[in-house]
């Protein structure tokens, strides 16, 4: 997802994920415009199942972001957080035929909260400076890294799923970040208990893989890691149900 750690003054985010610059300078020029606005989710046929409707406040997705190079010490990993998902679960009986759209604005990420760096452990001490903080997002947002404003928002969509090596639940997600769609697998552990879907999971992804140029000075020696670790928990409330989200708010 794009650069997002302190170096002297320069940093990253993911998200999603998803990725900027700490440093208060511009970042390095812009590419030329795209020519085409962000691909729409592919279609996956009318969906199956008892609808769920994602609750923001209860949900947490983060992105952890890496420093590198020969002046690493410089710097500062990251995490990245959404606290606002948006969208929809359908579950029917069989869980190989459920399926999901979900919505994380990217302006709405929040870079290293004091609680979520502590959860992340050692790697991530406290005290990140709040100027290195703002400048992080800034970049982040910017027409180089996640162009916030042509773009924002980061798609999450199932497009299968399937059994796993271990027999767990995998969940084949459409991930579109900017104008660039990418496919990856992600193990799932869920519950359902009544009125509530509780979805969790952890997986490693490299920014490449989504169309993300890693941050890099000086030859690499100031430099973002490749790999991204996204953890997140998802709940969500049946929208027959006096708990779900208001059906307004969650993107179709």
């Amino acid at each position: 997802m794009g650069a997002a750690y302190k170096i002297p003054q320069l940093g990253v985010v993911l998200l999603v994920g998803l990725l900027a610059s700490c440093a208060s300078r511009p970042v390095r020029p812009p590419p030329p415009p795209a020519p085409v606005p962000a691909p729409a989710p592919a279609p996956t046929g009318k969906p199956e199942g008892r609808e769920f409707r994602v609750d923001g406040p209860s949900s947490l997705l983060t992105i952890q972001v890496y420093k590198g190079g020969a002046l690493s010490r410089a710097g500062h990993n990251h995490v990245i957080a959404s606290h606002t998902l948006r969208g929809v679960a359908y579950v029917p009986d069989d869980p190989l035929r459920a399926g999901f759209d979900v919505h994380m604005k990217v302006d709405e990420l929040v870079v290293d909260e004091e609680d979520l760096r502590q959860e992340a452990g050692p790697d991530f001490p406290p005290g990140v400076p709040e100027e290195a903080r703002l400048g992080t997002k800034r970049n982040m947002l910017s027409e180089a890294l996640l162009d916030a404003e042509r773009y924002p928002e980061i798609v999450l969509q199932s497009e299968a799923m399937q059994r796993g090596p271990d027999g767990g639940l995998e969940a084949q997600v459409r991930v579109v970040v900017r104008d660039r769609a990418a496919s990856v697998i992600v193990p799932l552990k869920y519950d359902l208990r009544g009125d509530e879907l509780d979805v969790q999971g952890a997986i490693a992804l490299k920014q490449t893989d989504l169309g993300l140029t890693p941050y890099s000075l000086f030859g690499g020696a100031l430099r973002v890691q490749d790999e991204i670790k996204v953890r997140f928990r998802i709940v969500a409330h049946a929208v027959d149900s006096a708990a779900a989200p208001d059906a307004s708010s969650p993107p179709r």
